[in-house]
């Protein structure tokens, strides 16, 4: 018994003993203590070295760049903080430079000189939503400074100003300033009588400025059999169109191109609730193509009209049409027509104002090649009373042809990952033998920057057709956009 006491107490010292000590590590898995050891060291105590940079008490060194320290002045600089406008503002700055590369003895060689910062702001509460854009500028070749939200000229151009509701689940409402369109057309609107802005479109301005604002009121209605929109625009919006003061145009009274020394002032309709516009539209999907009936009363969008002492005016209009988009073989099919009813040349034998008309267009799109998209469209604009209005012209005048024929074609390729964009946009007129070529190519700097060279190309064998009366207006541009 004695001996069997002595062997336990020798079992539970040599217990205690490894309880207080941990048991060796395999050769090689051991760690020394926190200072570095030497080679010494290493072969007493039997661990192979680690590869260089593995032993090390300290972490390697991250590529320059992403180390949290301060770089020398030979490595990188880092990026800079996307820019922010304050208050919740988007929108962006320009500036766009052209010139006339063809002689005008009536217009300024510059084309478009311009400086120009687009600031929009949204404000969403519970039961509506706020929207406002405004562009500040300043525009070297008018030098405008008296404000004028009409047409746009001055330091400040309203482009939105308006408040979106919806009372109903099937109904919205959008009072203010706001950009309207509708139709199929590409580039060449029929049922599309809200106000555009062709001199803007004309020197080399972004596409968005082709689209004059309305001071309207829109209801859209939502429903299985249709949706419905109707435009209320209590005083008369016109288009902000040529006259003289930037482009050149044929004067028929000088019998000659004119400009700055015979600037357009026409007469507008301008008093609210009595001048007004009313436009709707109806459209649904009908085996997958979106058919849309319109209607519209107003004026035309142009001064179309010239009292007896010459002074232009506005006419009055009325439009009913429909139109037709949808798929077919790989592309997009459109149609669209008009007919176009003259207030006051109802009988059509007022040669100073311009007679009722049927237009219409049929357009085809597809991508025929990788990231190459071509567009064709062929549009038709017949005179109603043609035998009146030729019957009606002084001795010596020349009638027009009863129909005008135009046919568009647009190539759009995509290059350099979809960060380069080549586009070319060409009318052509057979029977007035003129025709307009427009042409782009935009560069995605980054996701800010954006740069972009075009032009504008008029041309025409007689001077006094739609778009030989511009050749003079012949330009080359280039600008550059920061958004934000």
């Amino acid at each position: 018994m004695k001996s069997q006491a002595t062997l336990l107490a020798v079992l539970m010292s040599l217990a205690s003993a490894h309880a207080q000590e941990p048991p060796p590590l395999p050769a090689g898995l051991g760690s020394s203590s926190a200072e570095t050891q030497d080679d010494k060291d290493e072969e007493q105590s039997g661990a192979p070295a680690l590869p260089s940079g593995l032993g090390e008490s300290q972490a390697p060194a991250l590529p320059a760049g992403l180390s949290g320290e301060e770089q020398s002045e030979t490595q990188l600089a880092e990026p800079d903080e996307p820019f922010e406008a304050p208050f919740g503002l988007t929108g962006f700055i320009e500036a766009r430079a052209g010139v006339r590369i063809v002689s005008d003895p009536y217009e300024k060689q510059l084309s478009i000189g311009e400086v120009r910062a687009q600031l929009g702001r949204d404000i969403e509460t519970r039961h509506a939503t706020f929207h406002v854009v405004g562009d500040l500028y300043y525009d070297q070749v008018e030098d405008v400074s008296d404000v004028n939200l009409e047409t746009g000229r001055g330091f400040f151009d309203l482009r939105e100003a308006n408040v979106l509701v919806r009372p109903l689940d099937f109904l919205d409402i959008k009072a203010g300033r706001q950009i309207l369109t509708w139709g199929v057309g590409d580039l060449v609107f029929i049922n599309d009588l809200f106000p555009k802005d062709y001199r803007s479109f004309f020197i080399g301005r972004d596409d968005e400025y082709l689209k004059a604002p309305s001071d309207a009121v829109r209801a859209s209605v939502f429903n299985d059999i249709a949706n419905v929109e109707f435009v209320y625009t209590p005083r008369f919006d016109a288009d902000r169109s040529i006259t003289g003061e930037r482009l050149s145009y044929y004067n028929p009274a000088l019998g000659r191109i004119a400009g700055r020394d015979a600037v357009i002032n026409a007469m507008t309709p301008d008093d609210w609730f009595s001048d007004d516009e009313f436009a709707a539209r109806a459209y649904r999907n009908i085996a997958g193509f979106e058919a849309a009936l319109y209607g519209y009363m107003g004026y035309w969008k142009t001064p179309e009209g010239q009292t007896p002492l010459g002074t232009p005016f506005h006419p009055k209009l009325s439009v009913f049409g429909g139109s037709l988009r949808g798929p077919v073989k790989g592309g997009i099919l459109t149609a669209e027509f008009g007919r176009y009813f003259s207030g006051d040349d109802k009988d059509g034998d007022n040669p100073f104002i311009r007679n009722g008309e049927t237009r219409f267009l049929v357009g085809y799109e597809k991508e025929i090649a990788n990231e190459l998209t071509a567009a064709i469209q062929y549009n038709g604009e017949v005179i109603s009373d043609y035998a009146a209005l030729k019957s009606s012209l002084p001795p010596g005048a020349s009638a027009p042809d009863r129909m005008r024929h135009v046919v568009t074609l647009r190539l759009t390729k995509l290059m350099l990952n979809q960060n380069l964009t080549l586009s070319g946009f060409n009318f052509w007129s057979p029977n007035e033998k003129d025709g307009y070529f427009r042409f782009r190519a935009s560069y995605k700097l980054t996701d800010a920057w954006l740069a972009e060279a075009g032009g504008n190309i008029f041309y025409g064998a007689d001077n006094n057709t739609f778009f030989g009366q511009f050749e003079n207006n012949t330009n080359l541009f280039v600008g550059i956009r920061r958004n934000f």
